[in-house]
């Protein structure tokens, strides 16, 4: 069994019409992306930005009825990549999957620095006698995966978390709160505004039985929480985007202890200087850090101490 899938390349100020055409006609799904090598960094709340050209696969089920039994799917992407002046369209088919276990193939456990790996869930440690982190992504960001998350990692492995106090701010899956407290760490409290990340972040602690000595927040609960527990924190972990990073330098300067180590992530190149400028009245930054690959080499991480 297949799903008949219809491509076509277009203006980014055609993708509207192209959408309501290919909804029209029995689309159950469309997917967009970039045409070419267009980056977007940091939509602005309520913008949904698209690159100048982009490519729009539109899926049809044509397994449950007869519904398409007599279209020409040809004929069909024409008309609608005339309508729309697309530059180029094609159609191909979309072989029917178990597609639980096929997103769940393409992890493999993920070896950080130090002793630290990072194993999903449904793998065998790859060294049961390491510190091994059972992960779920769940629907939240952080697999491990990614530069960012891995630029953290490496850089909580080679601190020394025994008996300290962790706040990780934008905690996503809780892969770093999770992480700092099997690598020592005395308590976390993992702060993130979707609800989604507060889930997956308590689920991943009981995976790795964790969970008594994590408290995880909203960010409203968090400042109620801190109002009767003022307590300072050894450590901050932040791996978000530039601006909010920007904007929380002063509220982080709050959070931590005097000489307290800090590590923000998120970020790329031309986007460190702003960072460390907002960071500098409060804290003393080491200069960026960044893999040495061509794949990962745009992402960078600052860390440092509390003034």
């Amino acid at each position: 069994m297949s799903w008949q899938q219809l491509h076509l390349q277009c203006p980014q100020s055609a993708v509207e019409l192209a959408e309501a055409l290919f909804y029209e006609v029995g689309a159950v799904s469309i997917l967009l992306e970039d045409a070419g090598d267009e980056p977007l960094f940091e939509p602005m709340p309520g913008e949904e930005p698209l690159w100048s050209e982009v490519v729009m696969t539109a899926i049809f089920d044509t397994n449950s009825d007869d519904t398409f039994a007599h279209t020409n799917f040809e004929n069909l992407i024409s008309d609608i990549a005339s309508e729309v002046n697309a530059s180029r369209f094609w159609l191909s088919s979309l072989e029917d999957k178990d597609w639980t276990r096929e997103w769940m193939s393409h992890y493999k456990p993920i070896k950080c620095a130090g002793n630290l790996w990072i194993v999903p869930e449904w793998l065998d440690a790859p060294e049961p006698d390491a510190i091994n982190l059972i992960l779920d992504p769940g629907l939240a960001f952080g697999t491990g995966y990614h530069a960012t998350t891995r630029l953290c990692l490496d850089w909580l492995s080679q601190q020394d978390l025994t008996d300290k106090l962790v706040i990780d701010y934008g905690c996503g899956s809780g892969i770093l709160a999770v992480a700092a407290l099997l690598l020592g760490a005395k308590e976390v409290l993992a702060v993130d505004i979707d609800p989604q990340a507060i889930l997956a972040t308590t689920q991943n602690a009981k995976l790795n039985q964790v969970s008594d000595r994590l408290k995880v927040f909203l960010p409203d609960e968090f400042i109620a929480h801190r109002k009767d527990n003022p307590q300072l924190a050894d450590t901050i972990t932040a791996n978000i985007l530039a601006k909010p990073l920007i904007g929380f330098a002063p509220y982080f300067a709050e959070l931590l202890k005097p000489n307290g180590s800090i590590v923000l992530a998120g970020l790329i190149r031309s986007q460190t200087d702003e960072v460390v400028q907002a960071y500098e009245p409060h804290f003393e930054l080491d200069p960026a850090f960044a893999y040495d690959n061509a794949e990962d080499s745009h992402w960078h991480r600052l860390s440092g101490h509390k003034k």
